[in-house]
């Protein structure tokens, strides 16, 4: 295939993807007043069933309390987000909420809350990989709203090896 070609492609991609994610997005936003909705909700806990994995508790009531725990500092977070930014947040959740957002982005054929984390890992992993910037533009945002978010908590900073700042 020759660049040309393959530079065409790439943007007719983006154009189709972006598209459908605006018109996904009137339909059922992503965040609803600056908050997750139900279907972005599932989209990141899911995401951070994937990047947390190891990282959260073993146990299932323990990891169903982790990742509640999780959600609920992501939410706070994006609520104080920019307009600009939520809005851009809220497409992309839109779309990944979607049986065909997700399948076209995502490279995704289960639902979120179906598909294994071994499945969503490699699902992410061919987003980061991607040629299309738009797919690497949206791993490295799932990946590092559920980062801030989980280890902007103090009881998590043991997993990185900081014991938290000095006493002054």
């Amino acid at each position: 295939m020759q660049r040309r070609t393959l530079l065409k492609l790439g943007l007719g991609a983006s154009v189709v993807l972006a598209v459908a994610g605006t018109g996904v997005a009137l339909l059922q936003p992503g965040l609803h007043q600056g908050h997750l909705t139900a279907g972005s909700n599932e989209v990141m806990r899911a995401v951070a069933r994937a990047v947390l994995e190891g990282v959260l508790p073993a146990d299932e009531s323990q990891r169903a309390a982790a990742l509640a725990a999780h959600l609920k500092r992501l939410d706070d977070a994006i609520a104080a987000f920019p307009a600009a930014t939520r809005g851009e947040l809220s497409q992309l959740l839109a779309l990944l909420a979607s049986a065909p957002g997700r399948r076209a982005l995502a490279g995704l054929h289960d639902a979120w809350a179906e598909a294994s984390a071994a499945d969503i890992q490699q699902a992410m992993q061919a987003m980061r990989t991607s040629r299309l910037s738009l797919r690497q533009q949206a791993y490295h945002a799932l990946r590092d709203l559920t980062n801030a978010a989980y280890f902007s908590d103090p009881s998590a900073w043991a997993h990185l090896g900081y014991p938290g700042p000095m006493d002054i």
